[in-house]
């Protein structure tokens, strides 16, 4: 468990949708710093807020990330893209763009920013998955977010004794751009970062921040048919 006020967080992809609820969150709760990350960070301009550069698919960009937040306790890898490349006819580019940003990347930080956690006494990881970790209906996009769950989980057992806890955190449609052009349900985005932070403060293994994901997450022990009833003929 880690209590947010007073913590040092880190959001990757913070200027906006989730991330920016992340952060608005944190500040809400009495972080004594949070860093937001962005590809331009002129476009974060709340003056509460380090706004730092990063490409999280760039080992140089991750490491100078790391070396210029060596006091985080919380980091929170959010930012991600959405490609959902099919297999046989999708191009193959997109499906590695989908992991190098949504595996890889927090891989990298996990690595390089870890570390800096267990130094400065412990703290907090949030991996931001997806409902579509668990249901194959992504594509690319699906493989990478169930990736990520798995490497959530792994580090979890990695960081046992360390003091550094890990919560994966998994959610359905959001109202952000993302998702702008669906029509189905949408939670608001700082529902969602209510719940994660709720989640950090409490020790969460999981956070399923909506009645889909609950639901889904509840069916994984069931036969692949009542996964997917197309299958059942």
């Amino acid at each position: 468990m880690t209590d947010i006020k007073g913590a040092v967080v880190l959001v990757t992809g913070g200027g906006r949708g989730l991330g920016k609820a992340l952060v608005a969150d944190a500040l809400a709760r009495g972080a004594s710093k949070v860093y937001a990350t962005a590809r331009d960070p002129r476009t974060i301009t709340e003056s509460r807020i380090v706004p730092l550069a990063l490409e999280v698919t760039d080992p140089a960009s991750v490491v100078a990330l790391a070396e210029q937040t060596k006091d985080v306790t919380v980091l929170i890898n959010n930012a991600g893209v959405y490609h959902a490349a099919t297999y046989l006819t999708g191009d193959i580019a997109d499906v590695r763009r989908d992991f190098e940003a949504n595996f890889f990347g927090p891989l990298l930080l996990n690595q390089a920013i870890v570390p800096n956690i267990v130094k400065n006494g412990g703290g907090h990881v949030v991996n931001v998955a997806s409902v579509l970790s668990w249901v194959a209906l992504g594509g690319s996009y699906s493989a990478s977010k169930a990736a990520l769950w798995s490497m959530t989980n792994a580090l979890r057992l990695e960081l046992l004794g360390q003091g550094v806890d890990v919560t994966g955190l998994h959610v359905g449609y959001m109202d952000t751009d993302m998702a702008a052009s669906v029509t189905s349900f949408k939670t608001d985005p700082a529902e969602v970062a209510r719940l994660a932070l709720d989640g950090v403060e409490s020790g969460a293994f999981e956070v399923l921040a909506d009645e889909l994901t609950r639901q889904v997450r509840s069916g994984l022990s069931a036969d692949v048919s009542a996964m997917y009833p197309q299958l059942a003929g």
